[in-house]
């Protein structure tokens, strides 16, 4: 297997916001991804479609350098993620210069993962102010201003055991919005959730995308991907099999793995 590399010559002006090369990553055995290549321009809503085990979370997980790569690159704007080029040859970045780099990257995951002894407001300014080292007033402020977004500014001072699990989740993506990210990468957020709670959690996912979030986000939730997707991209078996607009993949599927899958949706 080969290093991560950078490529640098992509010219500025047509350098998406995310943009993966080759992507590979094994764990043992296992090839998880193989070769993975992903562009997402600003403002722009990708949704992640495909089987369990397709590898879909592991890409978000090396978009953000929770896990690394084995083989290629990922580039957020001008910067290579978990990396740095002097001369020719590749160094892994800091402790410090990693957490600054996630620092643009917001992430919600399957579980809401929320401080049980802490209120929703502390939850959500621990990050600004104990990480980042915002004014306690402003980062609050903007708290609240996020917790109105997702419609539960009247929840500040609940703590998580007295919300439901929408509601916990909602608060799981002011949360990740208090750091003011770039982009925001959702990993199947609905899938801890009961049936009748998916929809609020969709209806804040729904706004965030009208309102030019750039979001990256795996799920099962395909009236999601129809409705506020600008594209929608089909893993299977750690690959990217289909992509293309939402009505193109989702209702004309031109490969047979793709259509066997959303067969089951039908």
């Amino acid at each position: 297997m080969s290093k991560p590399h950078c490529d640098t010559t992509i010219p500025h002006e047509q350098t998406p916001l995310v943009h993966a090369r080759n992507v590979h990553k094994y764990f043992g055995d296992n090839h998880v991804l193989r070769g993975i290549d992903l562009d997402v321009n600003s403002g722009e809503t990708v949704v992640i479609l495909g089987p369990s085990g397709s590898g879909k979370s592991t890409l978000l997980r090396c978009i953000n350098h929770l896990e690394t790569m084995d083989e290629g690159f990922i580039m957020m704007g001008d910067e290579q993620i978990g990396y740095q080029l002097r001369g020719e040859k590749l160094y892994p970045l800091s402790a410090r210069d990693i957490a600054r780099q996630r620092s643009h990257i917001g992430m919600v995951f399957q579980q809401f993962n929320l401080y049980p002894h802490m209120t929703v407001l502390q939850n959500i300014i621990e990050a600004p102010v104990g990480v980042h080292k915002q004014d306690r007033q402003e980062a609050q402020a903007y708290a609240m201003a996020l917790l109105k977004r997702v419609g539960l500014e009247h929840k500040a001072d609940a703590y998580p055991r007295h919300l439901s699990g929408g509601q916990q989740q909602r608060v799981a993506i002011a949360r990740a919005l208090a750091i003011r990210p770039t982009v925001m990468l959702f990993d199947e957020p609905t899938s801890a959730l009961d049936p009748e709670l998916v929809g609020e959690v969709l209806a804040t996912m729904r706004s965030l995308a009208e309102q030019g979030l750039t979001m990256i986000v795996v799920t099962h939730e395909i009236s999601f991907a129809r409705e506020a997707a600008d594209r929608v991209i089909f893993m299977d078996e750690g690959a990217v099999v289909e992509q293309g607009r939402p009505d193109d993949v989702l209702v004309t599927p031109q490969h047979p793995r793709t259509q066997a899958f959303l067969s089951r949706f039908i």
